[in-house]
């Protein structure tokens, strides 16, 4: 794996670039999210996830309202520089449902 190196980072036409983001812990995989420069320069200043929401078209600090933030262990970029994986050590559930995955079923 390439450690992020920010000046490498592929941003796709629309600026953003896919996330995974992992437990570091448990190797589970928690969410699928977007960035942008500015929230991969955020989070690597933070230590703290920072995403890019589509849909709300703003950044979007993780665990800000909620307390469920997401601690970064590593950035990591994919071969072809365009992708992002983010082992994270999560400070509560990292899905919007109450869970600790987005690939897990509410109770």
């Amino acid at each position: 794996m390439r450690s992020l190196v920010l000046d490498q980072v592929k941003f796709d036409a629309n600026g953003l670039i896919p996330v995974v983001v992992q437990d570091e812990a448990t190797n589970q995989v928690l969410m699928l999210a977007y960035m942008n420069l500015e929230s991969v320069s955020e989070t690597m200043q933070l230590g703290q996830m920072v995403y890019f929401s589509r849909s709300r078209a703003t950044r979007w600090h993780k665990g800000a309202t909620s307390g469920n933030f997401q601690n970064v262990k590593s950035l990591w970029l994919d071969c072809d520089q365009d992708t992002i994986l983010a082992r994270v050590e999560p400070m509560g559930p990292s899905c919007h449902n109450d869970t600790h995955s987005c690939f897990e079923e509410p109770q």
